[in-house]
């Protein structure tokens, strides 16, 4: 079985989250199943490396099995460990190969979910905005609770980069229909949302946010977020350098050079 994780850290959230997406719906007593839900506890475990390579042998496994729906969910779920290790060009490629027609609704979501986190971290904010408006309301509709709040999250944080406001509300309160408004996921999207909008208050939202991913051993968030308030302009000279210490160390003991590297820059 998929590990899971407490509803109030949707998966979007966090590494187990994009685990979850690839494994969901694959049976778990094929090998490719198997394979996504050891994967699934190695991410959790902050085991990049190790739980990329069973992914890998999970996308074979798939192919053997001549089963496409896996297949796509495994890519999408390889895709978006691509984009939070900041190898952005990889992540496409993997994109582009998913057979949309062989996915379901719910699988179309989290598809359509990593398409505008691969633009929003690579600061495409319109493409990303245009792919947040042009998916059908009945295709959301009938994705899971936890999917629908992953991808309204994310396009909230791309409708603020390009200052639609109103948007960026309606879209926040759809998130927060769908998660709760107290626990780490929905947070952590405030303090995003705030960091793109230039507010203020997104140095105490990521303090929030930490604290919740550190009580829920959630060590990529935590060094995400840890790079994130470095960047803020409120913070100190002296806790910028401690921010950026912790969180170079924290990704390279997570295997994760690219993220490592911007942490020291």
């Amino acid at each position: 079985m998929v590990m899971r994780t407490p509803k109030h850290w949707i998966r979007s959230a966090a590494v187990a989250m994009v685990m979850a997406m690839a494994a969901t719906g694959v049976a778990s007593a094929s090998e490719s199943g198997i394979l996504s839900a050891r994967a699934q506890r190695s991410f959790d475990n902050g085991k990049f490396a190790k739980g990329y390579g069973q992914l890998e042998r999970a996308l074979l496994a798939s192919r053997k099995e001549a089963n496409l729906y896996a297949e796509g969910r495994i890519l999408i779920g390889m895709a978006q460990i691509r984009t939070l290790s900041l190898d952005y060009a990889l992540a496409d490629s993997l994109l582009s190969v998913v057979r949309t027609e062989e996915l379901d609704k719910n699988s179309k979501v989290q598809f359509a979910k990593a398409k505008v986190a691969l633009d929003v971290a690579q600061a495409n904010y319109r493409d990303a905005v245009n792919l947040c408006k042009a998916i059908k309301e009945d295709v959301l509709k009938k994705a899971d609770e936890t999917t629908q709040a992953a991808f309204y999250g994310e396009c909230a944080v791309a409708l603020a980069s390009v200052n639609q406001t109103s948007s960026v509300k309606d879209f926040m309160e759809m998130a927060a229909k769908r998660s709760d408004k107290k626990g780490g996921f929905y947070i952590y999207t405030q303090a995003r949302v705030a960091d793109h909008q230039g507010k203020s208050e997104a140095d105490s939202l990521y303090r929030a946010a930490e604290k919740k991913a550190i009580q829920g051993n959630k060590p990529y968030l935590t060094a995400t977020i840890l790079y994130y308030r470095s960047q803020l302009r409120s913070t100190s000279a002296e806790d910028r350098k401690d921010l950026k210490i912790r969180c170079q160390n924290a990704f390279e003991l997570m295997g994760l050079p690219n993220n490592a590297k911007r942490c020291a820059e």
